[in-house]
Parts: structure tokens; sequence; C-alpha cells
């Protein structure tokens, strides 16, 4: 054989490698046809038939489960074709307020305000599907309970108020809720007003109400309530009614209970001055929630000038400057912080507390000024009884009681010496028995 040089070794390899692709082709054209054909068929087979009817559900009922609660029900349309396709439902409330919703069950609990009706409708529609394609709606209606115009209460306000329980370890807080009302402008005057609250399955109803000019219930107190502080779900109140005279139309309210806690102020605040250096320290307030969920407001009054110093604070301890002649009120607040639940409003300020200049009990200035203005309304009531003769005009002088004493015994003595005569008398007044003589007659 003879020898080849170096293109025809390339030659050689460039058409190894065509054969190669060329082999190549021939497997991997067929495999990607194949695959497009079976992707355009699943394609297909997942898109919705056009001819496919989506059935509205059956059975649409709205059933009253607590206050302010409702569970919407319903069943799937008997009707419907059995294909390969997962179906979900759009419910829609229309009032009192307007919502809209999907989900995959037959049933939706839902809690809103009922004392002015309610209605709902669903319809069916396709899970995930990019066309979008539903059947009719089907719809449900709750009638608004019966009541006169203008005799349901009005400003229906509550709070809720955390305190120790001494009761139980297990519950070492306890929730304590005051509601109150103003009577409705055209209830009668006989019309009597009932409280209740709902949190979570708990219903209650109120016990201690306190009235008006005409007995009418208008706040209530639960010392012990099943609320939770802590928690998530809505507060339901609800006010019903009755009369003589008019039905009493009932009143549904909710309320978030981080904007209805009243969290109490911080607890043992102290102070302590070294120099100029002003330490401030408190405890977190009375409540379920743990130290981290707190935020504070301090607030520092120089008596002197009035000036004020405010202080956001996420600790229990604060240092200040101040100078060595004022004296300084100190008072803190607390609201619990957004990490541990929706923001609040901020609670009670604490007892101010006194540091600096001295400062004197207030019991010890009332001793103080109390001997000085009694002395000072005396020394001016003297001298108006002295400027206007008021003394002589209250108390006028007693007039003296005259003697008549019979045996007076006068001896009188004259001596009279050379050509000068002097004459000297001696009165003496002898008192009997049975007289009293005044030797002065000024009382």
């Amino acid at each position: 054989m003879g020898r080849r040089g170096p293109w025809h070794l390339l030659l050689s390899t460039g058409g190894m490698e065509s054969i190669a692709s060329e082999q190549d082709l021939t497997i991997v054209v067929p495999v990607f046809l194949i695959l497009l054909g079976a992707t355009a068929t699943l394609q297909v087979d997942l898109l919705p038939d056009k001819k496919l009817l989506l059935l509205p559900p059956v059975n649409f009922t709205i059933k009253v489960t607590g206050l302010a609660q409702v569970l919407l029900h319903w069943d799937p349309n008997p009707n419907r074709e059995q294909r390969n396709i997962k179906l979900q439902y759009h419910v829609k409330i229309n009032s009192p307020q307007e919502d809209e919703y999907d989900t995959r069950k037959t049933e939706s609990k839902y809690v809103i305000p009922l004392h002015e009706g309610f209605t709902a409708s669903v319809r069916t529609i396709l899970e995930n599907s990019h066309s979008f394609l539903a059947s009719s709606w089907v719809s449900a209606e709750l009638k608004a309970p019966p009541g006169a115009p203008g005799t349901s209460v009005v400003n229906l306000t509550c709070t809720t108020n955390t305190a120790m329980n001494n009761r139980t370890h297990l519950r070492p807080y306890r929730v304590s809720l005051l509601c109150t009302w103003l009577v409705g402008k055209d209830a009668p005057e006989d019309t009597q007003y009932f409280l209740y609250y709902r949190y979570g399955f708990w219903t209650e109803e109120c016990q201690e109400y306190s009235t008006d000019a005409l007995n009418r219930n208008t706040a209530c107190w639960f010392p012990r309530t099943f609320i939770n502080s802590k928690g998530l779900e809505q507060l339901a109140v609800h006010v019903n009614g009755s009369s003589k005279h008019a039905a009493i139309k009932p009143l549904d309210q909710l309320f978030f209970l981080h904007a209805i806690d009243q969290v109490n102020p911080p607890m043992n605040v102290t102070a302590e001055i070294e120099g100029t250096s002003l330490s401030i320290l408190w405890e977190k307030p009375v409540s379920a929630f743990p130290v981290q969920c707190f935020d504070y407001e301090l607030k520092i009054c120089n008596m002197k000038n009035g000036y004020f110093q405010m202080e956001k604070l996420t600790t229990n301890k604060f240092i200040s400057k101040i100078d060595d002649v004022s004296t300084y009120s100190i008072q803190v607040r607390a609201a619990v912080s957004s990490t541990c639940r929706m923001a609040g409003n901020w609670g009670e300020w604490s007892q101010p507390i006194y540091m600096g200049g001295e400062q004197k009990p207030l019991a010890e200035w009332f001793l103080i000024l109390l001997p000085a203005t009694i002395c000072f309304i005396l020394l001016i009531f003297s001298l108006i009884c002295r400027v206007c003769h008021l003394w002589t005009k209250l108390f006028p002088p007693v007039p003296v009681p005259k003697n008549n004493i019979k045996d007076l015994l006068v001896v009188t003595n004259c001596e009279k010496t050379g050509s000068n005569e002097t004459e000297v008398e001696i009165i003496s007044y002898v008192k009997e028995p049975g007289f009293e003589i005044f030797e002065n007659s000024m009382f």
C-alpha cells in the first residue's frame, strides 16, 4: 500500500463523522416526531372540550350557626359529565358587604353581621384552567330579622382588658369585656336591651348591666370571658331588645381584638439619680404576651420649665441626662408590638413618679397650708371687725347692776397741824352678808 498524506487522514475522518451524523439523524427525527405527536394528543385531551357544559351546584343553603356567622352549603350537580377534570367553586357574597373567593369544598363558613340580612351566590368553575369556563350562578338569601327602624342600639363600643387570674394556674390571665351603647332614637321608653358575645365556639349572655334614668340597659360588664387575648379571631357582639309597643331591631358588630384591647400600664416603674444621670426601669404590663412583644413610650417632664421629653423604646430601661436642680415626673405606657399581633392602641400611662428636687408629699403640703389659711382668714376678720366696729355691734357691753349697800361705815379723821389744815378722808366699805361688792365695773 502506498503511503498516504495527512489530507487523506482528514478526508477519511470527515467521511466517518458524516456517516455517524446521518445515522443519528435517522434515529432522532422519528423519536422527535413521536414525542411531538404524543404531546399534541395529550394537550388535546387536557384542554376542555368546547362542547363541555359545566352545571351549577344544587341544594345551595345558608344556615346561621352562631352570632354573626353562617354556613354556606351546596352539592355538586349530579348530572355533570364524568370526565377527567377537576372542579372547584366560586363563591360570591352579595350583601351586606361584597366579597368573593374560590374553594374546592362544598361548604364554607363565613363571619359577617346579619342584622341587615345576607345573600350569596355560588357557581362551578374549572380548577387551574387557562381558559375560563364557569356554570351559571345559583343564589340563596337570609332575610333580615324583623324590627322597627331606629329602635336598635347605636354607638356600640367594646373594650377588653387583661388581669391576673388567681383561680387557676392553667390560665394565669383572664380577659374582661366592657360594652356600652346608646338607646335608639325611636325606641319606646319601655325598651330593654340584652347583649351577647361570641368568641370562637363560646357564646355568653351578659349578666351585669348598667342602666340609664329610665332603667334601660346601656352598658354591660363581663368580669371573666372565654376571650383569648392572643387569638386572631374576631369578637362578635349581638344586641337585641324587647318592648310592648314596637319590635326592636337587633344589631350585630364585629371587633378585632387588637383594636379594642386596653393594654395595662407597665408595672413597678422605678428611677434613681446618680449625679446628672437619670436611670429608669420598669416591668412589662399584666398580659399574656411575653416581654419581647411590647413597645414602650416614655414621658419625662421637667416640672421647673415644663419641658417634655418623649422616647419610643423596645426595651424596659432608659438613661437620660438631667440637671441637678429641677424636679422631673416620669410616666411610661405600653403597646403590643406588631411582631406579635396587628398593631393596636397605646395603653394607659403609669402613675407619675417624681425625681430630682425635694418634692413634698400632698399630705405634708396640706398640713402646712391649712393653718396658714386659717390664720389669714382670722386676721382679715379681725381687721374688718376693728374697722367697722362689728364686734361692738355683735357683742354690746353688759350694763353694770346697781348695789344698794345700806350699812356703810364712814370714818373720817381730820387732822389739823399748825396753820396748814390737811383733811384726810378714809372711807371703808364693809361687806355684810348677803351683799356683793364690785370693785371693778368693767368686763
